[in-house]
């Protein structure tokens, strides 16, 4: 039983319009407007344990315990800099919250000694929280006026790295549950879904089918029986949009979750996820508990006369099972392989029932949406497209992250505006958008707005929203060839044209960036022949496999061939890769100067290619080296190079 319960519940409900002065100073301490003690809270999402968190964690920990401090340590998700974590904030009494970044453990005791004496380190500072009823710090800037943050429209973003994800008091507070709660207490089924569909809000993966047009297909489906579930699959292995969501704030995911199965007259709801994501699945199961103790979860919730049960089920983490239909089959015990439709999943899913499924951003607009309105909604946003997308920033960019923009932004404004383009000394050459399926988009097309018809109108996808940024050391024809090998590792194998092509493919990619065998001029054209056959292979699978991943894996070397054939085009007449990235391409020499004869790199010749004498230099025979470069790493006088 939660000491506060009754209030929280009064509070979700609506039923407390005008708090007292002593309702309105509890809810201050409970949503942080208001601390009585320094409040330290350290991102402990994923991007912040791989960078450090828990060691700054211990290191918190054991300032305070060295000084008898009282200082309130908890935990946060992330705030989307993902290349600057560890992120710490600190918040003062009376005072706006702090962000620092990179605090390694070394950095505590001075960054802690330096803030509680209010004398602010500017080498790790990012910027202050702006909230009312707190005095500002001097000369620091706002989070909401630096270009990462300013330029965003932060959402569904809004609360993660500032809520602490564990407290459902906070989230009450800050006005979680209210939707759901009244959405069944006064709204029918059908009125949640018109009012969905109403918004514009589109799946928030795949092809953006409309969300609500789903969800009324499944209502109107007769049935004793119906399914919501959740997939927190998130197999595009270079988006981590949903894992934040879910270790940032998972009780605004349960409750559109909760809202979503009462549209469609559904009482079970399961979240798919994958077993890798530990953290998530951690901060779930308590967010599940914890509402079950409250009544917000069960038979009968807060006598609405509504049931719900919420189940968490973990996959293997098969790439495969991001399509639905291959999800709801590894969900119901047999193999993650796609299955054909029709039938659709809303008339016969999930153990032969009407089931929606969701993924998780989708699902964390719905409070949101019920709260604020479908016009809210729909003035976000394109008019076919509402709402904003969050994207997922990795590779090559100066800013790595998470970063939420109106649908109708141009990935110009992403790339080159929000992040700060690529790092300092190097040029942009391209983005890689939608995962190993995805297409790659020269910057000369990146000033396209951002929506699902107007990528498709150029032969370009949005995918789940992963963004990968390649620079002018980046090998494009090398990145496909990787996206192609690890598609025809996780093809499921059930339709010949996805199970054959994406192997055949990853064969041509592989042959062209490795030296031939030799230099005659057949080898050049049976490789050319190769590329020719890529385009041939793409039309087949596109049109013949059975689901997306099968449909889309030609994605890459579409794209790639079409914006940037001149770089197969090196690969395949001129041997050669401009960026230096693919080793097996590479022509490796010996310096005579620098070469000392002590013979390391000689025995460690997998092809036997070095030849010399001891304490004499050492040459390369051209003619066998197979590009390994296992002399140039264990060459200890810098003597060996590439061209």
């Amino acid at each position: 039983m939660h000491p506060d319960k009754e209030f929280l519940l009064k509070l979700a409900q609506g039923f407390i319009p005008e708090p007292s002065d002593e309702e309105l100073k509890y809810l201050a301490l409970l949503n942080r407007e208001r601390v009585t003690r320094p409040l330290v809270m350290v991102n402990s999402s994923i991007s912040g344990v791989v960078a450090g968190a828990r060691e700054t964690w211990a290191a918190i920990e054991s300032y305070v315990a060295e000084r008898s401090l009282d200082i309130e340590l908890c935990e946060s998700g992330s705030i989307g800099l993902s290349s600057e974590e560890p992120v710490v904030s600190v918040q003062m009494p009376g005072k706006t919250r702090l962000f620092f970044s990179k605090v390694k453990a070394e950095n505590v005791h001075s960054l802690l000694d330096d803030v509680i004496h209010h004398v602010i380190p500017e080498q790790m500072l990012i910027g202050q929280l702006r909230r009312e009823g707190q005095e500002a710090w001097p000369d620091v800037p706002f989070l909401d006026e630096i270009p990462f943050f300013s330029l965003q429209s932060r959402v569904l973003l809004e609360d993660c790295g500032i809520i602490d994800p564990f407290s459902f008091p906070e989230y009450v507070a800050r006005g979680g549950y209210r939707a759901f709660l009244q959405t069944i207490r006064s709204q029918t089924f059908s009125e949640v879904c018109d009012l969905v569909i109403r918004s514009g809000l589109r799946g928030r993966s795949g092809g953006g089918f409309p969300t609500g047009e789903k969800w009324k297909s499944a209502f109107e489906t007769a049935s004793d029986q119906k399914y919501v579930i959740c997939n927190a699959e998130e197999s595009d292995p270079g988006a981590f949009m949903d894992r934040t969501l879910m270790e940032g704030n998972p009780y605004q995911l349960l409750e559109g979750i909760s809202i979503a199965a009462y549209a469609i007259g559904s009482n079970r709801a399961y979240i798919y996820i994958r077993s890798e994501y530990k953290d998530a699945i951690e901060r779930i199961t308590r967010a599940i508990t914890e509402l079950r103790s409250m009544g917000l979860l069960g038979d009968n919730i807060l006598d609405s006369g509504y049931n719900l049960q919420i189940s968490l089920r973990k996959g293997p983490g098969a790439f495969v099972c991001g399509e639905e239909t291959a999800l709801i089959a590894s969900l119901e015990g047999r193999r993650g392989m796609p299955a054909s439709k029709p039938p659709y999943p809303t008339q016969s899913g999930y153990l032969g029932q009407p089931t929606v499924v969701n993924n998780v951003e989708t699902l964390a607009n719905l409070p949101l949406i019920l709260k604020k309105g479908a016009d809210w909604f729909r003035g976000i946003g394109l008019p076919g497209c509402t709402g904003t997308k969050i994207f997922s920033i990795s590779g090559r960019a100066r800013i790595s992250g998470l970063v939420e923009v109106p649908m109708g932004t141009s990935f110009g404004t992403i790339v080159n505006e929000i992040i700060g383009g690529v790092n300092k000394g190097r040029t942009l050459k391209a983005i890689h958008v939608g995962g190993p399926t995805g297409c790659m988009i020269p910057p000369h097309m990146m000033d396209i707005p951002v929506a699902y018809e107007n990528l498709k109108e150029v032969g370009l996808v949005m995918g789940s929203g992963g963004v990968l940024v390649m620079d002018d050391k980046t090998c494009v024809v090398n990145t496909v060839r990787y996206f192609m090998e690890y598609v025809d590792r996780q093809s499921c194998g059930k339709c010949i044209p996805c199970r054959e092509g994406t192997r055949r493919m990853a064969e041509i990619l592989g042959g062209i960036t490795r030296k031939p065998a030799d230099d005659e001029g057949q080898t050049t054209l049976e490789r050319f022949k190769g590329v020719m056959q890529l385009e041939h292979l793409a039309a087949v699978m596109k049109d013949t496999s059975l689901c997306g991943l099968g449909q889309n894996a030609p994605s890459p070397v579409v794209s790639t061939l079409k914006y940037f054939r001149k770089e197969y085009e090196e690969h395949i007449f001129d041997r050669k890769c401009t960026s230096n990235t693919c080793s097996e391409l590479r022509t490796w020499y010996i310096d005579v100067d620098m070469c000392t004869g002590c013979s390391i790199c000689a025995k460690r010749c997998p092809a036997e290619a070095i030849i010399g004498t001891p304490t004499h230099p050492y040459f390369i025979v051209q003619e066998k080296c197979i590009g390994c470069g296992i002399c140039y790493e264990v060459c200890k006088f810098t003597a060996v190079y590439y061209k």
